[in-house]
């Protein structure tokens, strides 16, 4: 069988290599046929269609249709507004989109611009687009691969693969294997013929996987446009009710139908669109602040929701830095503690078993490439992550391997030896070894069963295991068949998991989301990370992707569970993962850093990124990019996420409360046939929704989160619910209207007017401005109340939300405004109330926060009472 990093005799480009290379002819011929060695161009919506969608959805043509309808009531200044909304709205989330969709495009930086082959019968460089199947390429550390290639010869050769693959440590290839295209060469040197270019490649092929995701509506999206849907029925239908009133009562067809046309837009939530824009705007400036920067809005809430995280596992769980942290030796066995590739740590272990240390560390590093240098105030490292961290271990015991190098000058360099499993130094007559233990101690002297019981300990923590021995007095001549040994020791190391790790799978726990390890890396390496950290208990589910049933229902019953981990995954089964998981229900996120995770990004309801370490790929194909590349980011991200949708619930609430109170005039003027002068006008209906309510409703739309807000599965309802309803319509709704309806009668009354008279426009006006100003100091205490769903108003902290109360200090002042300047007065159909019209307006804040309080202590006993009987 043919593995994934070799190819069938019969397809292989090694078959028929001409010695000196193609010809000049030969590649000329070839280039006709394949093409340039580029990645095709993703094909693109053109950039006016991705506008016109972005001003043409559901919510935009509502409020299209409510500016039309406004200028046709003689409302051109209301009209301009809507249009001005929809457009500013509209070119933002076009912006979004359009920055958000060029992830594809991100994969042709990953071929690098030259090559160097041989044609001809001579070494040349030549462009990489120019390579074609057939060229001979030749390989050095420190190249990028610029096409899928078939190794013919290969010394030393490591490879990082890690964007394609996940896998933490450079694989060592041999001759026969393929290399891809995108992975860069770390260590030694190869001959290699081209197998395919351009769209045919490994990389191409995940290119267009990425191409053909496409992402889901958001949970918001679906929501708004539920709401949206809603209240438009609603509106329409009380401007046609209203309508046949008006001509039941006698009014000419023509002011009728501009009547009801106006009380049609004032029920359209002009201020929703942009409410919501700048919520969503606010938890991406607090994510921000947490360090995850949001490349699409709709993502902060989309975060709130999220029941399933899929996490990789190299620098998103883990440090992304080898570093060596168990050591035996036949003197005994050491700790090594330190933080990734600081050479500042500590060796706890007997003098004499860190003396052993300190030869086996200037052992290893001698049989390695790798290293260490100072870059400024950091350190930088160079090569092969595994041979680092051997020059880390040995500047944490004290070795000064500069200096002993000199005394002992390199004779002669083995690289590793696939066959042997193991890389050789000679330096001074002494041969340094390290190697696989199961090969190499085979050659060694010493205690054997005791160091291959500590290697295969080691390994079953999920360490990565290296054996070193060195032996005297060997020549260049007996060095390659060396056997006879000494045996220095035994090393394991790890990538280890980020500090914060532990708690943040915890808090996962605590607000119900699921959490499984999905990775390229090996199934051994990915269990013990998980267990190390807490996501899984000490027996996991753990699988390899060719493991994975093709059933994507019997896939998703596989992995929807917590805990469970997925290794050695390909892109095309991190994206079967995500639409199996969506599939059941589940809002996913997705985390990665490198191409082979860009499909899985884009299908995932949120796609995460790392920032640091991540590739431009991954970074362009996600929702959030985590900055500091911490798993804790997406907590903090989640719980701002929660706290939006709150935040957009707690808005609604308002709005709705509102919009009662504006609607019931209409109704009771319509039920009582008009014999009930009409308290407010559709200009006041205005004032209201674009002057005075706006600001408190986005001052909402910043309230901070609460201690309870990651306590708990998500709410995944609806943003408008039967206990939203019943807040808003039952409860505050009907306040503001006992209110103001009363304060208006109250001043009609007192002013002389009788029922069934029609009141003078000075009186009318009077009582008009009670309710309007009942109306908005109701919204005022509202905007307090709307503040917890479960906790009256006086119990909450008003310094928590400074923006809440300068947007009621605005508040005021533009009642004062609409009520005090005549001209604005006459303008709108009411005046500055009497002073006992004043009172009764005011009386409007303690009965709606009153009622408030009332119905959350009703409803927290029902609550109570239900779940003792639970019990």
């Amino acid at each position: 069988m043919s593995g994934p990093h070799t190819r069938p005799a019969a397809q292989s480009a090694a078959a028929s290599v001409p010695a000196g290379g193609l010809t000049a002819a030969q590649v000329g011929r070839q280039r006709t046929r394949s093409g340039p060695n580029t990645l095709p161009a993703a094909r693109r919506p053109p950039v006016w269609l991705l506008l016109i969608r972005q001003l043409t959805h559901f919510f935009a043509l509502l409020l299209w249709l409510a500016a039309a309808l406004a200028l046709l009531a003689g409302m051109p200044q209301l009209s301009v507004a809507i249009i001005i909304v929809v457009l500013v709205n509209g070119v933002f989330a076009f912006v979004q989109e359009y920055r958000a969709d060029r992830a594809v495009e991100r994969l042709r930086d990953l071929l690098p611009a030259q090559a160097v082959v041989r044609r001809d019968g001579h070494r040349r460089t030549v462009a990489a687009a120019d390579l074609v199947p057939g060229d001979v390429v030749l390989l050095e550390a420190g190249d990028r691969v610029s096409a899928d290639l078939d190794l013919l010869s290969a010394a030393g050769l490591a490879v990082d693969e890690s964007l394609l693959t996940g896998e933490s440590v450079p694989r060592r290839a041999q001759a026969g294997q393929v290399l891809y295209a995108g992975t860069f060469v770390v260590e030694g040197a190869a001959e290699t013929v081209v197998a395919a270019t351009g769209a045919r490649t490994r990389l191409a092929g995940i290119a267009a996987i990425s191409q053909a995701a496409r992402r889901p509506p958001s949970p918001l999206a679906v929501r708004l446009g539920r709401v949206v849907q809603v209240v438009a029925v609603t509106a329409v239908a009380a401007g046609s009710v209203l309508f046949g009133v008006g001509l039941l009562l006698g009014l000419p067809p023509r002011q009728g139908f501009l009547f009801a046309l106006g009380v049609t837009v004032a029920l359209v939530p002009e201020g929703l669109l942009p409410t919501v824009t700048l919520a969503l705007a606010y938890g991406a400036h607090a994510m921000a602040r947490r360090n995850a920067l949001v490349r699409r809005l709709e993502a902060v809430e989309t975060l709130g929701s999220v029941t399933f995280i899929c996490t990789d596992k190299t620098g998103t769980l883990t440090c992304n830095q080898m570093t060596v942290a168990q050591v035996w030796t036949p003197a005994g066995q050491a700790r090594v503690t330190g933080q990734g590739y600081d050479p500042h740590g500590r060796i706890d272990a007997a003098p004499a078993v860190a003396a052993q240390v300190a030869e086996l560390a200037y052992a290893a590093v001698r049989a390695s490439r790798g290293r260490l240098t100072p870059h400024g105030e950091a350190w930088q490292p160079h090569g092969d992550p595994m041979e680092v961290a051997l020059h880390v271990l040995a500047l944490r015991a004290g070795v000064d391997v500069d200096a002993r190098s000199q005394r002992e000058p390199e004779q002669l360099w083995l690289p590793f030896d696939p066959q042997r499993l193991r890389a050789a130094s000679l330096c001074g007559g002494t041969l340094y070894v390290k190697g696989a233990p199961e090969r190499l101690l085979a050659d060694c002297r010493g205690d054997i069963q005791a160091a291959l019981q500590a290697a295969h300990t080691m390994a079953d923590d999920g360490l990565r295991v290296l054996a070193v021995a060195r032996q005297p007095g060997v020549t260049a001549a007996t060095a390659p068949t060396a056997s006879s040994l000494d045996l220095l020791g035994v090393v394991g190391l790890l990538d280890p998991p980020r500090p914060d790790v532990g708690g943040a799978v915890a808090a996962c726990r605590r607000a119900h989301i699921r959490l499984a390890m999905v990775t390229g890396d090996h199934p051994a390496t990915a269990r013990a990370l998980a267990v190390r950290v807490g996501l899984c208990a000490s027996e996991p589910v753990v699988v390899t992707g060719d493991q994975l049933p093709a059933s994507d229902r019997e896939l998703g019953e596989l992995v929807d569970r917590d805990g469970v981990v997925v290794a050695r995954v390909t892109p095309e089964q991190k994206l079967r993962i995500a639409r199996a998981l969506r599939s059941r229900g589940h809002a996913v996120a997705m985390t990665g850093d490198g191409v082979n995770d860009a499909p899985a990004l884009r299908e995932a309801d949120i796609g995460i990124a790392m920032g640091a370490s991540g590739s431009d790929v991954a970074r362009e194909s996600a929702d959030l990019v985590l900055l500091d590349d911490h798993f804790a980011t997406i907590v903090a991200a989640v719980e701002t996420g929660r706290a939006t949708f709150a935040n957009i619930r707690r808005f609604l609430t308002y709005h709705l409360t509102d919009n009662v109170a504006e609607l019931a005039p209409f109704v009771v003027w319509a039920l009582t046939g008009g014999a009930f002068p009409l308290a407010i006008g559709v200009l006041q209906i205005l004032a209201l929704d674009i002057g005075t309510d706006l600001l408190p409703a986005l001052a909402l739309g910043a309230e901070p989160p609460n201690p309870r807000t990651l306590a708990g599965p998500a709410r995944t309802g609806q943003l408008i619910d039967r206990r939203l309803l019943a807040r808003a319509f039952g409860v505050l709704g009907p306040a503001e209207v006992m209110v103001s309806l009363g304060a208006f009668a109250a001043v009609l009354i007192a002013g002389g007017w009788r029922w069934g008279l029609t009141p003078s426009a000075e009186l009318l006006a009077a009582a008009s401005g009670a309710a309007f100003a009942a109306i908005v100091l109701g919204q005022l205490a509202n905007a307090f109340a709307c503040r917890s769903e479960v906790r009256p108003a006086f119990l909450l902290d008003p310094r928590r939300n400074p923006l809440l109360l300068w947007a009621v200090a605005t508040e005021l002042v533009l009642l004062c405004a609409f009520l005090g300047v005549p001209v604005v007065a006459r303008t709108l159909g009411g005046s500055w109330p009497p002073a006992f019209g004043w009172a009764l307006a005011a009386l409007a804040v303690p009965v709606l926060l009153l009622a408030d309080a009332a119905h959350k202590a009703w409803r927290g006993g029902r609550l109570s009472a239900a779940a003792a009987v639970r019990r």
